[in-house]
């Protein structure tokens, strides 16, 4: 039985993947860390992670940037895997988090969709062949509630892109003070914000007469819940510190 402790449990994915698990068999939620700290699942909630002194095989993270650094004290401490569904991060926490997979397995991804992480080999191949003929521009489009812009699965689709591409690319998110034609070498990148929306990326390589455009499209959170879940699964077999991501789960499978 997987021992799971679950940062972040009582937000809208911590809700899903608690579901997620009290139907599966092979794992179980032991604890949650949430700054409300208050408990609404069957396992014992906490504010502070450094408060739980039970024992877990691994952690999955879909709660806030401010938690990061705490959440990463406590699994350096205990030497404990974590899978880190969080975005938003800083270039310093960033940096924290490659530092500490020197240490104990981290996995960080910014989508933890099986389609999302296939479609990310769908553009570098489109990008290595289609090249310099065709400007490239992602159109990302989340729930009114999210906070981070443009979302973290948009950079990923981006960074993709960029090193695929013969030439270094410029992200440019916001054209608004632009009066200038659209420059050959750089990937536009718009956010959009409304309702209830789960999740739709669109990545478009428009060239002369012609447009190729890669669409994936998330129908509910379970999407994201499975995966994280699946990626838990594979960190808490992996004995090596590391780096891993999604990529590493689909050569696993």
């Amino acid at each position: 039985m997987l021992r799971i402790a679950l940062s972040g449990c009582n937000g809208r994915m911590g809700r899903v993947i608690t579901d997620i698990c009290a139907h599966k068999d092979n794992v179980k939620i032991v604890a949650g860390f949430d700054l409300a700290g208050q408990k609404l699942a069957d396992f014992p909630v906490y504010a502070d992670p450094h408060e739980f002194t039970g024992a877990c095989d691994v952690i999955i993270d879909f709660s806030n940037v401010s938690s990061t650094d705490s959440l990463l004290d406590y699994c350096l401490k205990n030497k404990t895997p974590v899978v880190i569904c969080t975005t938003g991060h800083d270039e310093a926490q960033l940096a924290r988090i490659t530092a500490a997979s020197a240490e104990i397995p981290v996995f960080r991804s910014g989508n933890m969709s099986l389609g999302i992480n296939l479609m990310l080999d769908l553009l570098r191949k489109c990008a290595k062949v289609l090249g310099e003929g065709f400007d490239v521009e992602i159109v990302e489009k989340h729930h009114n509630q999210k906070l981070d812009a443009p979302s973290g699965t948009a950079l990923m689709l981006a960074d993709a892109v960029k090193e695929s591409l013969p030439y270094e690319a410029e992200y440019v998110y916001d054209r608004h003070e632009r009066r200038e034609k659209r420059p050959a070498h750089e990937i536009g990148i718009s956010a959009v914000r409304g309702g209830t929306i789960v999740g739709e990326h669109s990545v478009l390589f428009c060239g002369r007469d012609e447009v190729i455009e890669i669409r994936h499209s998330a129908q509910s959170r379970e999407v994201f819940a499975v995966g994280a879940v699946n990626a838990a699964v594979f960190l808490a077999a992996c004995k090596a510190p590391g780096l891993y991501n999604m990529q590493d789960v689909i050569a696993s499978l």
